[in-house]
């Protein structure tokens, strides 16, 4: 039977195995020692709350689908139609044309073509690579485009500790401010983070109800922002962010398939709304190249 996501590949090194999906480039499944980092969903259904998916050529929302292009108002497709917005970019339901392969790692490919509300050329590459701990990504994204294009990127991943009753988890988001929302999950302002936000010392999962945009991030020495899930027992399972990646989205959900309890930590280089705002967006030049790092890892 054909998946919904398209070609399945499986990648392994020693105990840690990864499955990645052809549609969206999607990390759809992450095992350490044998454990689940990323927690897996049914071969036959289509991707869930776009688990893994790659976001571009933004991540998260615009309002109404409408952006101002310098001095020209262009108008996205409407694919969140309950909240009336253009979510998470073009390329989420793209089957991505693999470019090489091997048993620990893999280069998929796809083209951002013009279209409506988007008159950019953009090609777009994403390598994952096992280590010994986990995965590392990396994107790259190329305009090819005879003037400037707007670009910004995410990733859906969802992440957990498969053993491990997901309430019991610790979360850990290092963050200073976060975006405040209105009813259709736009941004209408920015605050530093209080009480329920304010997940920089670990809050229980199972006591947080999130669909939340992060700022201000904090780096470790190494210039990296690393979010974690820390089990009762010290384990803890991270994902980290490299230069550029200056904002994540944390979303909780009991409707993941298979799950009780489901977390997505979402690395972006630009909030909701940032093609209006213009914040986090770049625009490549013809022929620039914008490379961008993420991973995740378990130690313990």
């Amino acid at each position: 039977m054909t998946s919904p996501t398209g070609i399945q590949h499986h990648l392994r090194r020693g105990d840690v195995t990864a499955q990645i999906a052809q549609v969206g480039a999607s990390l759809r499944h992450l095992t350490v020692g044998g454990v689940d980092v990323v927690p897996p969903y049914p071969e036959d259904q289509p991707t869930p709350m776009c688990s893994g998916v790659v976001l571009a050529p933004w991540p998260n929302r615009i309002r109404d689908g409408v952006w101002q292009d310098g001095d020209t108002e262009r108008a996205l497709a409407i694919t969140e139609p309950k909240l009336r917005n253009a979510s998470h970019g073009l390329l989420r339901y793209t089957a991505y044309e693999t470019t090489s392969a091997s048993d620990e790692r893999i280069e998929l490919r796809a083209t951002i073509v013009p279209q409506t509300g988007y008159p950019y050329l953009v090609e777009t590459a994403v390598t994952y690579t096992l280590t010994d701990a986990g995965i590392d990504v990396e994107h790259t994204l190329s305009n090819s485009s005879a003037v400037p294009a707007a670009v910004a990127l995410g990733t859906h991943p969802y992440l957990t500790i498969g053993d491990v009753d997901p309430r019991e988890l610790v979360l850990r988001v290092p963050a200073s401010t976060f975006f405040e929302t209105d009813d259709r999950m736009l941004p209408i302002g920015e605050s530093p983070v209080s009480g329920g936000t304010d997940l920089r010392e670990g809050r229980r999962l199972g006591d947080v109800e999130l669909d939340t945009g992060f700022a201000t991030l904090l780096r470790d020495a190494d210039g990296v922002a690393r979010t974690t899930l820390t089990a009762p027992d010290g384990r803890r399972a991270e994902l980290w962010q490299g230069e550029g990646f200056d904002y994540v989205q944390v979303y909780t959900t009991e409707r993941y398939p298979g799950q009780q309890l489901a977390v997505a930590v979402e690395p972006m280089t630009a909030p909701a709304e940032a093609f209006n705002s213009g914040r986090g967006v770049r625009r490549l030049a013809l022929g620039e190249t914008w490379t961008l790092r993420w991973g995740i890892r378990l130690e313990g």
